[in-house]
């Protein structure tokens, strides 16, 4: 006697757990097209994690000044702001998979330069280019995995990225212990190559494909990302639909951005980046040796050896939650961490003026730099890119995502520059900004950032409004 389900007729049980499971998707393809893609977060990584290492080595061959060692490193982040300005245009121009491997080119040029040179000017160009590599990574990276996996995973993978970031940073670090910053910048290269290499093996982004018209490729792209037995005819129909929606509307610039429809979208997208930014996360992560060395330890090496050991676990832990708890839970979290860690470190300049115990201080200091820390890779370093690559809409997504990622870096440099004279101003009261910055986060998720979890980019994108009803 045949066994069926209720509601059912006709099949076997066993024949419908088959057909189901032959029809399941098939995600091998976007787990391999996301690690390809995350090559470029590491290298982004190793190129933020360099300059301190070899910080003592360059300055010493190349009878460096202070002043210039400082430009050497700060100038990553001009050229990152540079590279953002036309990310969004060049990978709408020329497709997601040949922006990244645009970006390798640059990366590579900009590395083969330090290793080669004598002087400063080639430093110092070999640097830009280098920023203007990781400036195009920044957008396209996390975009190109949103736009490639199922909507049940789409968090978790795009967090990735910054946990390759985390994981580039730290081997950088550890490599400059033992290898001399020529090695090292020969070392910054691989990811490069491996991702080069590794683009002719996975697909294009099917929405890119959809916007440009390659109808045929863009059925036959999203089919290889979901398995040759899956049944991708809804997803295709609600793709294409959305996309023929939004060629009727007029083609992008940075003045419609501002339009009423876009500009809840703009204000969510450029505030976390302000937020993430402003909030201290550069100064800490820059100036963390000086940091507990003022605070009172006898060296900070301590210090940075305790936030790379809490980084990498957290930063894994938020990918893990990132589809099961949500993205506004996981960043108000986050934000109230980084908050608290903030207070605590400014609590302790305020105790050092007040010749309270050493141990104290010094406790407090670490304690609150490591929650800071971890806290913040739980999700405020990784959730404000996910979330830009969720809520633009294709046609605006290239403008917009050269917006973002431009204020990103912008204020990256911001922070970073001003960092050391605001301490000088008030060390105490630089911390208790930082932290006030940080509880202002939790205000701007609570009331303005839509949970992106388990919805489709176009629903998503059709909730903030971007299409007309009509």
């Amino acid at each position: 006697m045949e066994v069926k389900e209720e509601g059912e007729t006709g099949k076997p049980l066993m024949e419908r757990k088959r057909e189901k499971a032959s029809a399941s998707p098939s995600i091998w393809m976007v787990v391999a097209s996301t690690a390809v893609a995350v090559s470029g977060s590491f290298e982004f990584g190793m190129s933020v994690g360099y300059s301190s290492p070899s910080q003592s080595g360059i300055m010493h061959d190349l009878n460096l000044s202070l002043p210039q060692y400082s430009l050497f490193g700060s100038i990553l982040t001009i050229g990152a702001m540079i590279g953002a300005i036309f990310s969004g245009r060049v990978a709408d121009l020329i497709g997601r998979k040949s922006a990244m491997a645009v970006s390798d080119f640059l990366c590579i040029t900009g590395w083969t330069f330090i290793f080669l040179t004598k002087g400063i000017w080639l430093l110092d160009i070999g640097r830009l280019l280098i920023g203007c590599g990781i400036g195009l990574l920044s957008y396209v990276v996390p975009v190109y995995i949103a736009e490639i996996t199922p909507k049940s995973l789409r968090g978790g993978f795009a967090a990735v990225n910054q946990l390759m970031i985390c994981c580039g940073g730290s081997l950088a670090y550890l490599f400059g212990t033992v290898f001399t910053w020529r090695i090292l910048a020969i070392i910054g290269t691989f990811p490069c190559f491996l991702q080069l290499m590794s683009l002719f093996f996975i697909p294009e982004s099917p929405r890119w494909l959809a916007m440009v018209g390659s109808h045929q490729e863009f059925v036959a792209v999203l089919k290889r990302l979901r398995g040759k037995h899956s049944d991708v005819s809804q997803e295709a129909e609600e793709i294409m639909e959305f996309t023929v929606s939004l060629q009727r509307l007029p083609q992008s610039s940075m003045v419609d951005l501002f339009q009423k429809i876009y500009l809840h979208a703009v204000i969510v997208g450029v505030g976390l980046m302000i937020l993430q930014q402003f909030g201290g996360v550069n100064a800490i992560h820059f100036y963390a040796s000086e940091i507990f060395v003022s605070a009172g330890f006898s060296s900070g090496n301590t210090g940075m050896i305790a936030m790379v050991a809490v980084q990498i676990p957290m930063t894994t832990l938020g990918v893990i939650l990132m589809d099961r708890s949500g993205r506004r839970p996981l960043l108000m979290v986050s934000a109230a961490g980084t908050c608290v860690g903030c207070f605590l470190v400014a609590i302790v300049f305020l105790l050092k003026d007040h010749d309270f115990p050493k141990d104290l201080t010094t406790a407090l200091a670490l304690g609150g730099i490591l929650i800071y820390t971890g806290s913040f890779s739980l999700g405020m370093g990784a959730i404000p890119w996910v979330i830009m690559s969720e809520i633009f809409p294709l046609n605006m997504k290239g403008t917009a995502g050269s917006l973002v990622t431009f204020v990103s870096w912008a204020g990256s440099w911001v922070i970073s520059f001003g960092f050391n004279f605001l301490m000088m101003w008030n060390s105490a009261g630089t911390f208790f900004i930082f932290a006030s910055i940080c509880g202002l986060t939790i205000v701007f998720v609570e009331r303005l950032v839509p949970e992106t979890k388990g919805r489709t980019l176009e629903e998503i994108q059709a909730s903030m409004s971007f299409i007309s009803s009509d």
